[in-house]
């Protein structure tokens, strides 16, 4: 449970500072922004692992780029689901989805990995 708050923390930030430093991306109040982090982390565990599996050709020839793509479009999807999370086009999400993997992977490296997943 803890881990789960300590990611919906970080997904919040990630998006927080996305909307500070990518045009295009914003929230209409903090309210807004705490449920884009909820539901991106839902839209993560559910439609995402089924888009990465089916884009997966793409993903190959792409050399993995084209997982930006799938990032940015469950930031889009997020942000057509709730009212006061606006994306502007394609590029805004695209650059919402580095920020806030930098923003997970930076996190990630200081927080460590899950004890539970690691093979002995």
């Amino acid at each position: 449970m803890l881990r789960f708050i300590v990611q919906f923390v970080v997904t919040c930030f990630g998006l927080w500072l996305s909307s500070r430093v990518v045009t295009g991306v914003d929230f209409l109040s903090n309210g807004s922004l705490l449920a884009a982090a909820l539901l991106l982390g839902i839209a993560n565990a559910v439609v995402r692992p089924i888009l990465t599996f089916v884009t997966f050709p793409l993903t190959i020839v792409t050399f993995g780029l084209f997982l930006l793509v799938v990032n940015a479009a469950m930031i889009g999807l997020v942000a057509s689901l709730l009212g006061g999370f606006v994306v502007d086009g394609l590029w805004a999400g695209i650059g919402a989805a580095v920020v806030t993997g930098i923003v997970s992977w930076i996190a990630g490296w200081f927080i460590g990995e899950d004890p539970k997943r690691r093979a002995d």
